[in-house]
């Protein structure tokens, strides 16, 4: 019985060394198979890289996104597109661009299949500029560490004009749908229990404001505020206190959002980064938004007549945020480029603002269309007096909206929250692609 008792405690010993080893092997092969999928997801968006890079749309460093925008617009409302040659006919929706495309890698990142560009897809808890700007060198994210705080013209490429703005005062976000794909890219409206409005999520670029904003000149960093479709320069303290900011981060194609110009000799210029072509010397004269389709598909240049108005993507491509009439006397643009110098609102040199033909749609139609300030970007702010200041209250390179018609002296002391002035006639830079056929 004692023998029997000693041969079973000798198998039960070896038993439990068998499944010890048996463990250890399992719990190295999930390790090693948790590391191996890592791989293959490193290897996937490596070869994803690639095949964008060899691919016919990655022909171009810079390509500009689409906008999404499908809908046309009158003066107020939306309307069945127009054919050629009747009144509003060359808007966005009747120009297709390279179509937004995504692919979720399954790893916390996005992949946007023209820009070649890979997202970080949930921007988590707000923060400071500086907050921003310390917690890239230090970011991990999917086996990466090459992450970046995005430039504008990076984080601009995400914006898509299917998107609705919203009246200031509204607390509800129910029927608003975002400037942001929010298949791939999480999102939230601001916090109205917090005290913030609906409109309070505005995204950080690493791009700062050569000069400063508001009538106290303010350190200002850009940014895209996907709740409401705009691009502002943020003062970075508000209320004595660092503003906080949706950070998404950014990895791949360095070279996005880097101009190319070159000087056709004939009144037009290349983008060899985008493949736009561009009228040289602008309109010289302001225009409501209707003349300035009409404008934009009229004229002749350098032998070609398939020139239109730029959506909003394709207008932002060409600002230059190292310039500002304040600190380069001059405005947002490369100056291989001629633009026309007007009066502001105090009768001060400035640089216009320029329509596009993307209408920003909100709750009550199509009555405001996008353009781009290449000058300051003024409005109306009050001093502790009561009296009201004019100055650049989001900056050169923002892009805001116009009424598309109407007379801007009704706007004596401009629009929304910073009194953005309301100018309705805007001067016009056509383009058209580089590859079109001559006519």
């Amino acid at each position: 019985m004692a023998k029997n008792t000693k041969i079973i405690l000798k198998f039960v010993a070896a038993l439990l060394v068998i499944i010890t080893i048996i463990g250890c092997l399992s719990s190295e092969n999930n390790n090693n198979l948790e590391q191996i999928n890592q791989t293959q997801n490193q290897e996937t968006q490596e070869k994803t890289l690639v095949e964008l890079q060899s691919s016919p749309i990655q022909y171009f460093s810079y390509p500009i996104v689409d906008t999404g925008q499908t809908k046309c617009y009158d003066n107020t409302k939306q309307i069945t597109c127009p054919k050629v040659g009747v009144a509003f006919y060359g808007q966005d929706a009747q120009y297709l661009g390279n179509k937004p495309a995504y692919k979720d890698n399954g790893d916390g990142t996005i992949t946007d299949l023209n820009t070649g560009l890979i997202w970080q897809k949930d921007p988590g808890e707000k923060m400071t500029y500086n907050e921003a700007v310390s917690k890239a060198d230090s970011f991990i994210l999917a086996g990466y560490d090459d992450w970046r705080l995005p430039t504008i013209k990076e984080l601009y490429s995400l914006i898509l004009f299917s998107g609705v703005d919203p009246p200031v005062e509204m607390t509800s976000s129910s029927n608003l749908e975002p400037f942001i794909d929010t298949n791939y890219f999480v999102f939230e409206y601001g916090d109205t229990t917090a005290g913030e409005r609906i409109i309070d999520s505005q995204f950080l670029s690493s791009t700062k404001y050569v000069s400063g904003t508001m009538p106290t000149r303010d350190e200002t960093a850009f940014g895209v505020n996907f709740a409401d479709g705009r691009i502002k320069g943020y003062g970075l303290i508000l209320r004595g206190s660092e503003k906080e900011f949706y950070v998404i981060y950014v990895r791949g194609n360095p070279d996005y959002g880097k101009n190319d110009f070159v000087d056709n000799g004939d009144g037009t210029i290349t983008d060899k980064a985008t493949g736009l072509m561009w009228q040289k010397v602008d309109s010289s004269k302001s225009m409501s938004w209707e003349d300035a389709l009409e404008y934009a598909e009229n004229i002749n240049l350098a032998g070609y007549s398939d020139w239109r108005l730029p959506n909003a993507k394709e207008l932002q491509s060409i600002v230059d945020y190292t310039r500002s009439p304040t600190t380069t006397n001059s405005p947002a643009i490369d100056p291989i480029f001629k633009t026309s110098p007007i009066k502001d609102e105090e009768g001060n040199t400035n640089y216009p603002f320029y329509w596009t033909s993307t209408t920003h749609a909100n709750s009550m139609g199509g009555s405001s269309a996008v353009y781009i300030a290449f000058g300051e970007a003024l409005g109306w702010m009050k001093d502790p007096r009561g009296q009201y200041i004019l100055s650049d209250v989001h900056g050169a390179g923002a892009q805001r909206s116009d009424p598309k018609s109407g007379n801007p002296a009704n706007y004596p002391y401009g629009h929304g929250p910073q009194g953005d002035v309301i100018r309705i006639y805007n001067y016009v830079r056509c383009v058209r692609d580089d590859n079109a056929t001559i006519t």
